[in-house]
């Protein structure tokens, strides 16, 4: 008969009367109690939950190596450098070299006082044209009136004295004939005639050349032209001379150029020399007149290299009817050169200078190759390259001296650069 174990038993006494302990009988294994349903569902959810946990940490984990490696290439994109290229252009038959020159006026030169003097009056200023032949000073010379005053007093005394001589003379080569005078008095008075002439001629001399003094108390303009300077004022005392002694003590009065045709020097590179001909023409440029070019003439050139620079000095003139050309002006001017064959031209900001030689940086595949080259010739902004590069390559500008073989680059679809 099946017990219930919820009906309370009594458990029989001990010897001393004391209950004992109950002991609950072994359950039958064949008349065991079934398990109930609830525990199973709780293992089964107990299992979803943690296969939920571990598909979580999993996803986790991926999508945070997935973020890695973008960062990861993101960060390598942006370490490679932006930078902007260009291709080779191709020169054509014919090339010119640009090459600096000052400009100065055809005819310069200063004018200098040839006597000694104050300055009575000026006619002529700085800036105003003046004609050949054209007063432009007066000046005072007391001490040269007074001399020649002096200088035609001895002419005339020289005249009397000479007057008389020959007189004397005349009478004693005619008392000769009659044997009145002896032959040794009549060739003293003949002498002393002779010496009377000559004294007057010193006399008359020394008159010319006073009077001539005197005449450069005006000062003329030697030629057409303009003035340029003026270095003297009313009342300034005139030292004459020529330039040679000290500026303090021989100073020019004014300075007059002839600004209608200018010459312009130019130093030109020995390796361009053979292609200068004398009559070759020439294009002027100033920053002055940025959309315009003035027309020389190759005039002269020296024939000769200079040791010191290795260059041919060459004069071109050109003609400056309106003036717009100023003495000293800095001018670039350009001479055209024959060109055998096509060369590659390259700006100049795209050179590296490397220990190994020159260096232009180019992309390839993404990627910098430092490619050297040959200059054939130097235009300032551009350059011609005899080897190295091909009309395909994209050529870096501005390449920071840091750049290194095989560094990777990008392309800066803008074209601006990116440092």
């Amino acid at each position: 008969m099946p017990i219930d174990i919820n009906t309370e038993m009594t458990s029989p006494a001990n010897a001393h009367g004391a209950p004992l302990p109950y002991v609950a009988p072994h359950p039958d294994p064949a008349h065991a109690l079934p398990r109930p349903r609830s525990s199973r569902l709780s293992w089964v959810v107990l299992g979803i939950i943690a296969a939920l946990l571990i598909a979580g940490i999993l996803w986790g984990i991926f999508l945070r190596s997935a973020d890695e490696h973008q960062l990861a290439q993101t960060t390598q994109a942006n370490a490679a450098l932006t930078v902007k290229v260009t291709h080779p252009s191709i020169t054509g038959s014919e090339s010119e070299i640009a090459l600096p020159g000052n400009t100065q006026a055809f005819d310069d030169t200063p004018i200098y006082s040839r006597t000694s003097g104050y300055l009575k009056k000026f006619f002529v200023d700085i800036g105003q044209h003046v004609k050949q032949g054209q007063l432009m000073a007066i000046i005072e010379t007391p001490e040269i009136d007074q001399q020649l005053q002096v200088a035609q007093a001895d002419m005339k005394s020289a005249q009397a004295d000479l007057s008389l001589a020959d007189l004397t003379a005349n009478r004693y080569q005619n008392l000769l004939k009659s044997d009145s005078v002896s032959k040794q008095e009549t060739d003293v008075a003949v002498s002393g005639a002779a010496a009377k002439r000559a004294a007057l001629e010193a006399a008359e001399a020394n008159v010319r050349r006073l009077q001539q003094l005197q005449s450069f108390e005006r000062i003329y303009a030697p030629f057409s032209g303009v003035v340029t300077s003026r270095n003297t004022d009313i009342g300034d005392l005139i030292n004459a001379g020529t330039g040679d002694a000290a500026p303090e003590a021989h100073k020019d009065l004014f300075r007059i150029a002839a600004t209608g045709k200018l010459r312009v020097f130019v130093a030109v590179p020995e390796v361009y020399a053979p292609n200068i001909h004398d009559g070759d023409t020439a294009a002027l440029t100033l920053d002055e007149y940025p959309d315009q070019q003035f027309v020389g003439r190759v005039a002269r050139n020296s024939n000769a290299i200079d040791m010191a620079s290795r260059t041919l000095n060459v004069e071109v003139d050109v003609n400056n009817p309106q003036g717009k050309l100023l003495p000293g002006a800095y001018v670039f001017v350009h001479f055209k050169l024959p060109q055998q064959q096509a060369k590659f031209s390259v700006p100049a900001n795209a050179l590296l200078f490397r220990s190994e030689g020159l260096r232009v940086a180019l992309v390839r595949d993404g990627h910098v190759h430092l490619q050297p080259i040959t200059i054939a010739k130097d235009n300032g902004a551009t350059l011609e390259v005899a080897s190295g590069i091909q009309p395909s390559d994209q050529i870096i500008l501005d390449p920071p001296d840091s750049l290194a073989e095989g560094q990777p680059v990008r392309v800066n679809p803008n074209g601006v650069a990116v440092r």
